[in-house]
């Protein structure tokens, strides 16, 4: 089966590598299409898969129809039983390319419309709504990333497969970082103040711009309270002028697991989504979350920590109430980031994502793995 990917880097990326490492492990034939040079290209090799190139920008524009061409060309080359398309980008070219002629997954990641305005919102829900009938199976990744697409008038053959994470890989790990300590030792180990850990591009669709319009108001409640921003991106520059000095930038980091396991609270304050992985990481290491109610944010969240952990999009004034009160004591966090821990073993186990998948191709395209378990409950 393949994968079509783009964008190649962030979410899109992590999801598509864990699983391309189940589906090796289970015994299936896997390739992947992505543009070459970019970190889900470099990970799908280190699991033994040569990606096959697919020079595709991501978003549509004057080359869209050399992209799809060259992707029908690709595909042609593949064989594949079943293509899976993640991302708008990558749904556009792929549904045009095979029109319902191949077994056909989509999965958006969170719907393109939600990410642009006027026109060009109204153009991209028309493609969406159109194209659903050449998918085999929309996936979305939480249920209200469904109940978007319904609203919006998409007619579908829905999926909801959580997005999971590798709760070992993000465990966490107090003897090497505890809560408030940087991972990089030039930055001086466990001094200062609190701190506030915001992984994710640096881009419209995360935030970081509600965040630090927050910053002020949160250094009036807490003056000590430091900010991390893990991540690069398009608006990279512009975040970074005139920032104050409790504010760090980190760039593109190869693992962000230390910057979880340091902070005392991690905040994503996105203006949509469909699930976003952070979050999910940030607990997985046992550290409280603070998140913006778009898709996914209240699915994602444990049980009661809505109150605390919640706050509506788009609003700086509330983000900085809600982060005032969650640096205001470490037990709180620790019963948080305890709770979140256990939610996310119990819920958001990326073995469990692998094993929903696997079920799904086999229901459109007859696909088998030779090994499919769910995870062991802890």
């Amino acid at each position: 089966m393949l994968h079509v990917v783009q964008p190649g880097d962030g979410g899109v990326a992590r999801v598509v590598t864990d699983l391309v490492r189940a589906q090796l492990g289970s015994g299936l034939r896997v390739a992947v299409a992505c543009p070459p040079g970019t970190e889900l290209a470099a990970a799908v090799r280190a699991e033994g898969v040569t990606p096959y190139d697919w020079r595709a920008g991501r978003n549509p524009g004057p080359r869209l129809v050399r992209e799809t061409r060259e992707l029908a060309r690709l595909i042609r080359g593949a064989r594949p039983a079943l293509v899976h398309a993640h991302s708008a980008k990558a749904g556009l070219c792929a549904r045009l390319a095979l029109r319902g002629r191949i077994p056909t997954v989509y999965q958006p990641h969170a719907w393109s419309f939600e990410a642009v305005e006027g026109t060009t919102a109204a153009l991209a829900l028309r493609w969406e709504r159109w194209a659903a009938r050449w998918a085999a199976r929309v996936v979305c990744v939480s249920e209200a990333e469904r109940r978007t697409g319904e609203t919006a008038g998409v007619r579908a053959r829905w999926s909801v497969i959580h997005n999971g994470v590798d709760a070992e890989r993000f465990a966490p790990a107090e003897a090497e970082a505890g809560p408030g300590s940087e991972p990089d030792p030039a930055a001086g180990g466990r001094s200062g103040g609190p701190l506030v850990v915001c992984v994710g591009r640096l881009c419209r669709q995360k935030g970081q711009d509600l965040l630090l319009a927050a910053w002020p108001a949160v250094l009036a409640a807490v003056p000590d309270a430091r900010l991390v921003l893990v991540g690069d991106g398009p608006d990279g520059e512009r975040l970074r002028a005139g920032a104050p000095d409790s504010v760090r930038f980190t760039g593109a980091v190869a693992d962000t697991a230390p910057w979880y396991r340091a902070a005392d609270v991690v905040v994503l304050p996105s203006r949509w989504e469909g699930m976003a992985l952070a979050p999910l990481e940030a607990m997985a290491s046992g550290r409280p979350v603070l998140v913006a109610d778009v898709d996914g944010a209240r699915e994602s969240l444990p049980p009661g920590h809505e109150a605390l952990c919640l706050v509506p999009p788009d609003d700086p004034g509330a983000l900085a109430a809600a982060l005032g009160r969650l640096l205001g004591g470490p037990e709180p966090r620790r019963t948080l980031g305890r709770e979140a821990r256990e939610h996310v073993l119990s819920r958001f186990d990326v073995r469990r994502t692998g094993a929903a998948v696997a079920e799904l191709y086999r229901e459109v395209a007859g696909v088998r793995c030779t090994e499919h378990r769910e995870p062991i409950a802890q």
